[in-house]
């Protein structure tokens, strides 16, 4: 027995090292990782289900260990301490590697023989937007990783399981398995479901607008305009030639040739508020061949709007015109190589007040005539002073506004004209008193229909007894209709007394209307035609005159600035006074331009 003991002794010894060695490697294995050897880029937070299924797995495991050998202490001291302080990861949501074992803790920290970047670990990058198509890419590249990781997972288990793992992982590969879907699931709708959502349709691309269709203008050939200051001007000229049977449109007029030009323009503001709009034209006739004419006519007005407080408007208007007398004008002198030039100068101001669905609109105006001489075939002038004149003149209207569409109106005019001479030269007192009322309708459908009309009386008493005083109906009309696009039908009608200093003569009444229609047969062709009638009713007396006219033309715009133009004209007037009939028929061709 003696013997022995030495032998048993060395048993002893040998089992007490292998315990140790056995713990010691325990120990290494139940070290925590530290925090620079986690996995940087985080897949998501940890479900529950997960931790407590690991915590489980660890205590069977460690239990199975304490079985195999119950002497050993440091193995116990290990299990509590790892029990009391598990290891919790650095950043919170880390989950486990898919290439981990089936037996290690999602919290071990992975073999470094396993992994070709443990010792370079870069931080991962940061996420960019992606459009529908490289996320499409992004989605096929990550789900071939994970297979990719999978199939090394399964083979990186077969290699490193040792026997005590494949004891413990017959009752956990159930547990593990479910824990890991779990986490895959978790990432699925924390991180990767991110990439699967769709972009916000403001952001995506558009394609280019070079390629767009552009919408075309309502009218291509109108004049674009001249920018000057807060103004757009717009100029036209014309020149052309007319051919005429009767020059002058007088019952001895004969044919002619002539040379016609005629400028128009018209600038409108571009203010914020108020408004300007500033209108004018001149025509300048010149004989070519045939009966001698040289004359030359033109207006320009300008009218001004402001908005004022209170619901207030003010309206003010001036206007110069020249034009020669003409020789179918009851006033026209006989005998003359030339008649007398009128020249009219005309202002008013207006303010229109609304008070709920009332308008009311006060106006004051003056005119004032005055004549050139008359230069007579024999070579001496004569005078025309006697026929300057000034007309003062204040109208009140009073609307109700039944729609906005419909206004009726009534107004009340009064009026005193002041002749330069207080007698003419035949010993007339011309001056005269004038009054009037009517009543009328203003309409505004937009560009359907639009304007007004108003009937009523009209008169001027003549200061000197032995003249009647001019009276009569009151027609007055500014309308415009269209009917469809491109298309403009326009009514026009105007009375006006026109005094004279003919001995024993107090003037007349005339009536004037026209028919006006404009097409736009294409955009670069544009067609225009007007029909003329015209009263005239002396006082006094059983003459009258009566004016027919008609007109039609044609503008063919070559391009946006130029364009060829030509119209067809007659006229007749038919009179039962003697020496004053006529017809003047007449054709026009020229070239306009335009900016």
């Amino acid at each position: 027995m003696s013997g022995g003991e030495p032998d048993t002794k060395t048993g002893r010894k040998g089992i007490a090292v292998a315990a140790l060695l056995l713990t010691a490697s325990i120990l290494a294995l139940l070290r925590p990782a530290p925090v620079f050897a986690q996995e940087t880029e985080l897949r998501g937070e940890v479900s529950e289900s997960a931790i407590l299924a690991d915590q489980q797995r660890k205590a069977r495991q460690l239990r199975a260990q304490g079985s195999q050998d119950q002497t050993a202490p440091a193995t116990q001291a290990a299990e509590d301490q790892t029990l009391a302080n598990p290891y919790q990861p650095e950043s919170p949501g880390a989950v486990a590697d898919d290439d981990q074992t089936a037996t290690d803790s999602i919290f071990d920290q992975p073999e470094a023989t396993g992994d070709p970047f443990a010792d370079n670990q870069t931080a991962a990058k940061p996420r960019r937007p992606s459009t529908a198509r490289q996320r499409a890419t992004d989605a096929n590249a990550k789900s071939n990783a994970k297979a990719a990781d999978k199939k090394k997972a399964k083979k990186k288990r077969g290699q490193t399981t040792d026997s005590t793992t494949k004891t413990a992982a017959t009752g956990d590969q159930a547990d593990t398995a479910a824990a890991d879907e779990d986490g895959a699931n978790r990432r699925a709708v924390t991180i990767d479901s991110v990439d699967g959502q769709k972009l916000d349709p403001g952001a995506e691309r558009t394609g280019s607008i070079d390629g767009q269709k552009i919408k075309p203008e309502d009218d291509p050939f109108a004049a674009p305009g001249i920018k000057l200051g807060t103004f757009v001007f717009r100029p036209t000229l014309e020149q052309g030639f007319t051919a005429t049977s009767n020059a002058d449109g007088s019952s001895g007029g004969r044919p002619a040739v002539l040379s016609e030009t005629a400028l128009r323009f018209s600038a409108t503001s571009d203010w914020r508020e108020n408004s300007a709009v500033i209108d004018g034209y001149g025509i300048f006739r010149n004989t070519l061949s045939g009966q001698k004419i040289n004359d030359a006519q033109g207006r320009i007005e300008g009218q001004l709007n402001v908005d004022l407080d209170h619901e207030l408007r003010a309206i003010a208007k001036l206007g110069y015109e020249t034009v020669p007398e003409s020789a179918s004008s009851p006033d026209a002198i006989a005998g003359v190589t030339s008649q007398p030039l009128r020249q009219t100068v005309d202002g008013s101001l207006g303010v229109e007040k609304d008070v709920v669905k009332m308008r009311y609109t006060l106006t004051g105006a003056v005119r004032h005539d005055f004549y050139g001489d008359a230069k007579l075939s024999d070579g001496t002038v004569l005078s025309q002073k006697d026929r300057d004149s000034t007309l003062y003149s204040a109208t009140l209207r009073t609307g109700y506004q039944v729609s906005p569409a419909i206004t009726p109106f009534a107004e009340v005019e009064a009026g005193r004209r002041i002749y330069d001479l207080r007698l003419d030269s035949n010993g007339f007192e011309r001056s005269s008193t004038r009054l009037g009322a009517r009543a009328g309708l203003e309409l505004d459908m937009h560009d359907k229909l639009s304007g007004e009309f108003s009937v009523g009386w009209l008169r001027e008493a003549i200061d000197d007894d032995r003249l009647p005083a001019n009276a009569g109906p009151y027609v007055n009309a500014d309308l415009k209709w269209s009917p469809e696009r491109g298309t403009i039908i326009g009514l026009t009608g105007r009375t006006t007394i026109e005094s004279t200093t003919a001995a024993n003569e107090s003037g007349d009444v005339l009536y004037s209307s026209r028919l006006t229609g404009e097409r736009q047969i294409r955009a670069n062709l544009t067609a225009n035609s007007s029909l003329g009638l015209d009263w005239r009713d002396y006082t006094g007396s059983d003459g009258h005159d009566l004016i027919l006219s008609a007109e039609a033309g044609l503008t063919w715009w070559l391009n946006r600035y130029a364009g060829l133009t030509t119209r067809v004209r007659t006229e007749k007037l038919t009179s039962n006074l003697p020496g004053r009939e006529y017809v003047a028929n007449s054709v026009y061709l020229g070239l306009k331009v335009q900016r």
